[in-house]
């Protein structure tokens, strides 16, 4: 998946889609535009000296929620253990190295193999 089609896809198709299951490229390419969108933001914020940061990253909050549940659910494992990333220290450590897992080869309990899926129209 390219990085045009990652973010076409959590931006439109899948924007508040928790179900299913997205691959490394998704989730990693998404993640990618999330933190240059911060970055442009908040030094656009800073330099005109508003904190628009938060309001301006509201659009790209529930698409990346979604995109990490779904990368979650391609491994195997279950949306809620984002919350792994709330314990101190340790918690995003364990969340970012569940996030690089390889995928779970052919269907699982949360849907079909991705690449057997067909890509959404956009």
């Amino acid at each position: 998946m390219s990085f045009t089609d990652a973010v076409r896809t959590c931006l439109t198709a899948k924007y508040a889609t928790f179900s299913g299951r997205a691959r490394r490229a998704e989730y990693w390419w998404f993640s990618v535009l999330y933190v240059i969108a911060t970055l442009v933001i908040a030094g656009t914020s800073l330099a005109i000296d508003v904190p628009l940061v938060n309001v301006l990253l509201l659009p790209f909050v529930v698409p990346m929620l979604t995109v990490s549940v779904r990368r979650l659910h391609d491994t195997g494992r279950s949306g809620r253990r984002m919350l792994i990333a709330l314990i101190p220290v340790v918690g995003p450590i364990v969340y970012l190295v569940g996030m690089t897992a390889d995928s779970t080869p052919g269907a699982n309990r949360y849907g079909p193999f991705p690449e057997a899926v067909p890509h959404p129209a956009g």
